[in-house]
């Protein structure tokens, strides 16, 4: 399995994202995640910049490759734009992914539009990615379709090669679509049922999952950044799907206990407890584990990593 290093967004400025990436590609991770937010989950995270402008810097100081995690390109950014982005990236970053989802009513919601029920933003998640593929050739493209339009559009700076589009899925629906439309299966749970469900169902097309521990002097410390920074991560069913602010997923994160954090959260500088916390996706087929470190010992993280985590799963 393949370790690379994932890069929040809602938790740290431009600079110290670019920063983290070429500490990671010192360090030997194999690629890099970025999350797509216009809002963090709750104050305490304190970011969100823009994704797109940091990938291009990113990809001038590195040249790992890079995918979002993730992109709803049906929502405040919609399916002719985020193609334009994703292309250009490609052009910038070979290797580069593009990972969609259906999204969260936090970041999409504030067009002002309604926010669709999830059998909707499937259907518009289908839609999206099909157009985004005929776009990222470079073709002129005139589609109208049940949920976007696009008029005689061309986009002129488009990769060589198609672009892979991976897809986030959390249940059987979601992930069925993702065996029809997506070249990749994206999770954050190693959750072996749902990976091989897609594995199945798609002819054998790889996956990737996402992992946050708190890498700290000690475990309490650690616990103590996780409960601060992302107890949001708690909160069960689909409540992250809905919530539409993060003074919400404040609110909702009360009920969320720090021994809960604790038992859910790999904390602390204890290298054997690292390895086994991301063995678990290894053991669940996973290709790609993509690990955050939450809290301020990032490049603690990242070196402890390369000289201890990384070698364990390398063939």
């Amino acid at each position: 399995m393949k370790l690379g290093y994932f890069l929040s967004c809602e938790e740290h400025t431009p600079a110290d994202l670019v920063a983290q990436a070429v500490a990671a590609e010192e360090a030997g991770f194999s690629g890099l995640w970025i999350s797509d937010h216009i809002n963090p989950w709750n104050s305490e995270q304190g970011q969100s910049p823009m994704v797109w402008p940091v990938i291009g810097a990113v990809a001038q100081a590195t040249s790992l490759p890079i995918m979002t995690a993730v992109t709803c390109p049906i929502g405040r950014t919609g399916p002719l734009v985020v193609a334009h982005a994703a292309a250009t990236c490609a052009v910038m970053n070979p290797g580069f992914r593009l990972g969609v989802g259906t999204g969260e009513a936090l970041n999409e919601h504030l067009t002002g539009e309604v926010w669709p029920s999830f059998d909707v933003r499937i259907e518009m998640l289908r839609e999206a990615v099909a157009l985004i593929r005929e776009l990222c050739t470079g073709r002129t493209v005139d589609h109208r379709g049940e949920f976007f339009t696009v008029d005689d559009a061309q986009l002129w700076t488009v990769p060589e090669e198609p672009l892979p589009i991976w897809m986030s899925a959390f249940g059987e629906k979601a992930t069925r679509a993702a065996a029809e439309i997506s070249d990749g299966f994206v999770s954050t749970m190693p959750d072996a049922e749902l990976r091989g469900l897609f594995s199945d169902l798609s002819g054998g097309k790889p996956s990737a999952a996402g992992l946050k521990v708190a890498w700290a002097p000690t475990a309490e410390e650690g616990v103590d950044h996780a409960h601060r920074l992302w107890a949001n991560a708690g909160i069960p069913g689909e409540l992250a799907q809905v919530l539409p602010s993060p003074r919400h997923f404040e609110q909702a994160s009360q009920l969320v206990t720090r021994e809960s954090t604790a038992e859910s959260t790999t904390a602390g500088n204890d290298v054997d407890e690292h390895v086994a916390a991301v063995r678990e996706y290894a053991d669940a087929g996973f290709d790609e584990l993509y690990v955050s470190n939450i809290g301020p010992h990032w490049r603690e993280m990242i070196a402890a990593y390369g000289e201890h985590v990384l070698p364990a799963f390398r063939d």
